[in-house]
């Protein structure tokens, strides 16, 4: 939910708010006409109090003390009408009327302020979840994208999943990834991954390469996260020289990630998979998994080998619908503990374009995890477009994916 639609609610909110208004008065009224016409040894004026009590649940400081006072005014009216004003039984109720309703204004004072202070802060992270995970452009080059973003924690935008692009001199570039972990580590991680791809996108002509420096990158995060805390243990290594040096720290926290590089003037893709789930190319009512013929370990492992990533190229033709995902898709159950066929789904899918697909995933999806996930999931789909300039690969197209 976006900032707009919480302040559409609040406007719902504030127009039940007026309508449930009826109930206090009428309250008030019922309560002071019986008040009126029972016998002398019968004292309802007590109930009164539930009026500006009742008020201060829904409404702000202002109607609650319109209620209040008019309750007052209204044990005034029974005061004079049963005795006297100056009775010693009314006054005391009026006196704890008067009170009471001061006080739960006060407190509708306090929670309409909170509400207010909520409202500032969902705003304030919006945008600084936006700014983190950018929306992806509706068209890079010969390619039309969309992407979706199902967060598991409620009220939230973003997690330890994340997506990105950037357009190059030959083409366009994509990353998705997962990160181990939840929270605000996870967030800061992301953040961190995504600020090194749209810096290093564009400065390394070759996949490996970037994925090498991605992978010094998260591998540099996290030595500095360990660094800031407080309490880990004193032989924690203040950086990162090797796997040896490293130990288990590093292990601890990771980014799985997919790496893709899609020329404009090339039907091809070229990929990388760090521990990544493959993605899947959906073609003539066909999916193919794009399984890594040799993939890397996630980032911020890679110390632990010695083998550098390597790229698989697959064919990648106009009409072709490419999707990336996590693995909050793929491990999201239903109730009998059945995980979402992703795959099977894709087939059966019967429209057209990445955007109405993404949106029927996400719908799919949902339906099949009964309206919650338990892991944050993100989905990328991608379509290629017909393009005069593209043509093929140097290997022959029947070669498969």
């Amino acid at each position: 939910m976006d900032v707009r639609q919480w302040a559409d609610g609040l406007q719902d909110g504030s127009r039940w708010s007026r309508a449930l208004l009826v109930v206090p008065f009428a309250l008030i009224a019922v309560v002071t006409v019986v008040d009126i016409n029972v016998p002398p040894e019968v004292h309802l004026g007590p109930f009164l109090v539930a009026a500006p009590a009742l008020t201060a649940s829904f409404a702000g400081p202002r109607p609650t003390a319109l209620v209040g006072a008019v309750a007052v005014l209204a044990q005034a009216v029974v005061a004079v009408t049963r005795s006297s004003i100056t009775d010693l039984n009314h006054m005391y109720q009026i006196a704890a009327l008067f009170l009471i309703s001061a006080i739960v204004t006060f407190f509708a004072h306090l929670r309409e302020r909170r509400a207010a202070e909520m409202v500032r802060l969902r705003t304030v992270a919006e945008a600084a979840q936006r700014s983190i995970l950018r929306p992806l452009p509706g068209r890079s080059g010969p390619l039309r994208l969309a992407s979706v973003y199902l967060a598991a924690e409620a009220g939230a935008q973003l997690g330890g999943d994340l997506y990105a692009t950037a357009r190059t001199v030959r083409g366009t570039r994509l990353i998705i990834g997962d990160v181990r972990g939840k929270g605000l580590d996870a967030i800061s991680s992301a953040a961190g991954v995504l600020g090194a791809f749209r810096a290093l996108a564009r400065q390394e002509e070759h996949l490996p390469d970037l994925v090498t420096r991605l992978e010094s990158s998260v591998a540099a995060h996290r030595i500095d996260s360990l660094n800031e805390t407080d309490d880990r243990p004193e032989d924690t290594p203040d950086a990162l020289d090797t796997a040896d040096t490293a130990g288990p720290y590093i292990a601890e926290a990771f980014v799985t990630a997919a790496v893709l590089d899609i020329p404009d003037a090339e039907e091809e893709l070229r990929l990388v998979s760090c521990g990544h789930p493959p993605p899947l190319l959906l073609r003539a009512g066909r999916v193919h998994a794009l399984d890594a013929t040799q993939p890397a370990p996630p980032l911020g492992v890679g110390a632990l080998t010695d083998d550098g990533p390597a790229e698989d190229l697959f064919t990648f033709r106009a009409g072709d619908m490419l999707l990336l995902y996590t693995d909050g898709v793929t491990e999201a159950r239903d109730g009998s503990g059945r995980f979402y066929p992703l795959a099977e789904r894709l087939v059966s899918w019967p429209g057209a374009g990445p955007g109405p697909l993404v949106e029927w995933l996400c719908t799919d999806l949902l339906r099949h995890a009964g309206g919650h996930l338990g892991d944050d999931a993100a989905m990328v789909a991608v379509e290629c477009l017909p393009s005069p300039g593209r043509g093929p690969r140097t290997r022959a197209p029947d070669e498969g994916p």
